[in-house]
């Protein structure tokens, strides 16, 4: 696999990471140095940890992983997009919006996005198991991508989401929500 081929890869994997740091930097109130880069180092790692354990499940569990990949994804950003719906709805004040923002970056949280934005990734470590790819450094390659690019996807979001805060997230929550649907339909072949 060329370093363009992998390139391409990289940036394929990392728009789902891309516009869900684009819904985080739209619900922050200030973005920091610090805050996007705890978004870019989970959706980077889980980015390039995917594939790695893709790699490893090798053809085993292929059939069985690409059956319900998607179904995990739809399940997972519809409940994060309905929460994110949820609260921009019932936004009352500052307090509660601190709290939200030291929520919106916890363990838990974005685990799960980062989970859901990634399980693509693990089919495509399985690919590069075929393909036997030297995979130590395409997966660092994919994690480098997608860190950087998640880390101006939260700058991109915040611009946007400094003059319209509640909207914002409202609009970034549909979004999860068509994300989820978009990948459900794609895998069950309704959409190309």
């Amino acid at each position: 696999m060329s370093l363009l081929e992998l390139f391409i890869l990289a940036v394929g994997l990392s728009m789902d990471a891309f516009a869900v740091a684009v819904c985080k930097g739209l619900s922050m109130r200030e973005v920091s140095i610090k805050k996007a880069g705890i978004v870019g180092l989970y959706f980077g790692g889980f980015q390039a940890g995917m594939p790695l354990i893709g790699y490893f499940l090798g053809l085993q569990f292929k059939d069985y992983i690409m059956s319900v990949d998607h179904w995990i994804a739809f399940i997972l950003l519809s409940f994060l997009g309905i929460k994110m719906i949820q609260e921009a709805l019932s936004k009352e004040d500052d307090e509660d919006e601190k709290q939200d923002e030291n929520e919106m970056l916890s363990f838990k949280n974005m685990s799960v996005l980062a989970i859901a934005t990634s399980i693509d990734a693990l089919a495509v470590g399985i690919t590069l198991a075929f393909l036997q790819v030297d995979i130590v450094p395409a997966v660092s390659f994919i994690g480098i991508i997608t860190f950087v690019l998640s880390i101006i996807g939260v700058k991109i979001g915040n611009v946007f989401g400094i003059k319209y805060k509640s909207k914002a997230e409202f609009v970034g929550g549909i979004i999860l929500i068509f994300m989820g649907v978009k990948i459900l339909l794609e895998h069950l072949g309704i959409i190309g």
